[in-house]
């Protein structure tokens, strides 16, 4: 067949190049959402992304791929968007994305809760109606 691969197994050495968006969510035309683990946020000069990881959004693994855990390619002409869960990733001081070490900072239930006043003239209008 050919030379055995001579160095680290292209998984491996991947997994060390950089850290890992966990379950983003590929939206694909014309067919259902992906969950994925991104290498990195595609640019404006990337013309497709590099993932890993991918499942249905009920966690099964797709009929087309013969192993979930090997890197994937999608073209970005064939994605319609990529959702990112918020805390998933900072910003850095120079604005640059890198990857969050853990979960959201702030849970919802960590928001401090905002005193809402009633707009009587809103309220009048609306009766009015």
């Amino acid at each position: 067949m050919g030379r055995p691969r001579q160095g680290p197994p292209r998984r491996r050495l991947l997994g060390r190049l950089t850290q890992l968006i966990r379950n983003a969510v590929l939206h694909i035309n014309n067919e259902q959402p992906l969950l994925a683990d991104l290498y990195s946020i595609p640019s404006t000069a990337d013309v497709a992304v590099l993932c890993t990881n991918v499942r249905t959004l009920n966690g099964k693994r797709p009929v087309w791929a013969d192993h979930s855990e090997s890197v994937f390619l999608f073209p970005l002409v064939h994605l319609r968007f990529i959702e990112i869960a918020p805390g998933t990733i900072d910003q850095t001081a120079d604005d640059r994305p890198r990857v969050a070490a853990g979960e959201s900072k702030l849970a919802a239930a960590d928001l401090p809760e905002e005193d809402l006043e009633i707009d009587e003239d809103f309220l009048r209008r609306v009766r009015d109606v």
